[in-house]
């Protein structure tokens, strides 16, 4: 069986679905691997990588993809009301595995199922132990963190640590993190190296310790509701009005002695919350910065917009799409290993074929389409 891997055309996106040493990897399960050129250019793997270890390089996406069994890619395929079918070049009874995005793409999916493509969604992938080496959430979103920290400093008109001189002090920054997922506690971390005075806030109360043990302060507002705030899954719940507007408050007190925030709270399925209000950013001290890594899905911030750093009341509010593909090195490596964990374990060892049981735990959660039908149950609520 062959496993293509095309380049990646969406706008902000320099990650790659394969790299050379996952390429040998593939060859060992038995596959033959073909990547499109260019393929990886964006991510410092250049053709010459791919060919040495051992994947065949082919210019024409069109020739790569019409007899690929697996196709491999980060974002979802282009379809023909974006101006490139990428779709339509897949051939039928392929499987196909990226980031699907089937919440906000939830269209793609009749598309795929009309086109007999099986496809696997990697951000659904379920938070069992299991799958943690497949977990891409978790390996993207440890970048996006330690990025927006960087991110920050940059904007930043000021030292982060504290600096004693001759001449005076330096005070050390304040530091706030909205969110303590994978990339909130990445943020924390960063910036507690940094030098920073770090604090958090999130709607789970197990995240407390998991902040503390960063030597962060933890900040929250304590309710009854908050005890059935995480998902079985592991992620952040939809709180309240009244608890939203409990934290609102909260925040709005926090948020004047800040320095920096940087904001990372998701909910799947739903636009972001909006925690950081207009009348908020009126209090914040001049030249402070807001980093919005949830800007794609509406924003934690209400005046941050998706690409670009805009000012406001002398804030700068940071708004970089696509936060992972500006680490593509990084990124693409841990999202490769990831696609490959996946792959061995829906194939039959060293045969180069596919062997999948689609009662098991993980491919049942990330399959969208099957034998020409949705077949996930959350979305078949909404076709």
């Amino acid at each position: 069986m062959k496993i293509a891997v095309p380049k990646e055309r969406r706008p902000y996106e320099r990650r790659v679905a394969m790299t050379p040493d996952t390429v040998k990897k593939y060859k060992a399960l038995g596959y033959e691997v073909a990547v499109e050129s260019g393929a990886g250019s964006e991510a410092s793997f250049p053709d010459d990588f791919y060919a040495a270890a051992g994947a065949l390089v082919v210019a024409d996406a069109a020739v790569l993809l019409r007899d690929a069994d697996i196709v491999l890619k980060v974002q979802r395929p282009m379809n023909e009301s974006e101006g490139r079918n990428e779709v339509g070049l897949l051939k039928s009874g392929a499987v196909l595995i990226a980031m699907l995005n089937p919440y906000g793409a939830r269209a793609d999916l009749d598309a795929f199922a009309q086109a007999n493509i099986t496809a696997m969604s990697m951000e659904l992938m379920p938070r069992i132990t299991r799958a943690q080496a497949m977990d891409v959430l978790s390996s993207q979103s440890n970048l996006a963190g330690y990025k927006a920290v960087l991110d920050a400093a940059e904007q930043f008109g000021r030292a982060f640590p504290m600096m004693m001189t001759a001449a005076g002090t330096v005070p050390p920054a304040r530091v706030m993190v909205m969110g303590a997922g994978v990339a909130g506690l990445q943020a924390i971390a960063t910036a507690r190296r940094l030098g920073a005075i770090v604090s958090a806030t999130d709607v789970r109360p197990i995240a407390r310790e998991q902040v503390e043990s960063l030597g962060a302060t933890f900040v929250m507002v304590e309710s009854d509701e908050t005890k059935q705030a995480e998902t079985s899954g592991g992620y952040a719940k939809e709180m309240s009005e009244d608890y939203k507007r409990r934290q609102a408050e909260l925040i709005a007190e926090t948020i004047k002695k800040q320095d920096v925030v940087i904001c990372t709270a998701l909910i799947p399925g739903r636009a972001a919350p909006n925690l950081i209000s207009e009348d908020m950013l009126k209090t914040m001290k001049p030249g402070s910065v807001i980093v919005d890594l949830a800007v794609e899905q509406g924003g934690n911030c209400a005046l941050s917009e998706a690409g670009k750093v805009v000012d406001s009341y002398g804030v700068k509010i940071v708004g970089y799409r696509n936060v992972p593909s500006r680490l593509a090195v990084d990124a693409s490596s841990l999202y490769a290993r990831n696609l490959y964990n996946l792959v061995a374990l829906i194939s039959a060892k060293s045969e180069g074929r596919l062997a999948v049981n689609w009662d098991d735990e993980i491919v049942r959660t990330i399959t969208l389409t099957r034998d020409g039908s949705i077949v996930h149950p959350q979305f078949l609520k909404v076709a």
